[in-house]
């Protein structure tokens, strides 16, 4: 897959603090109920920690009671890129930035209570938060 934003791993390491590229490009997960952004409630943008492309606005955002920050759709359609996850034994559904490919947490159509059905699961360590202006 060709990202706009392409960096070597040194480059990355650069940029990022270890837990994030852990997370980010290495496709590590953040331990649940830990992440800064699991009980923000302001208006805003959620951003890519990488690259800072927009990928999910507040209003998409729901408790899902998971552990981490979950969202029932992208702010665009085209924010996310979804790829097969065979890892651990099972099948997911991996969730990456279309901008700079970086692994921000996994999708899954477990939450009948949103418009959508889906529960976007993401690494508060893979999203910067951007509140809205008032």
């Amino acid at each position: 897959m060709n990202y706009k934003v392409t960096k070597s791993d040194e480059e990355w390491r650069q940029t990022l603090s270890p837990e994030e590229f852990a997370v980010l490009r290495q496709a590590g997960t953040e331990r649940p109920w830990t992440g800064e952004l699991l009980d923000e409630k302001r208006e805003g943008v959620y951003r890519c920690k990488a690259c800072s492309a927009e990928l999910f606005r507040s209003d998409a955002k729901f408790d899902s009671h998971c552990g981490w920050p979950s969202f029932y759709i992208p702010s665009e359609k085209d924010a996310v890129v979804l790829l097969k996850d065979t890892t651990l034994g099972m099948e997911r559904v991996e969730v990456r930035c279309a901008n700079c490919g970086s692994h921000l947490g996994h999708v899954f159509d477990d939450a009948p209570q949103t418009p959508t059905g889906d529960r976007f699961c993401m690494n508060s360590v893979s999203l910067s938060f951007e509140p809205k202006d008032n």
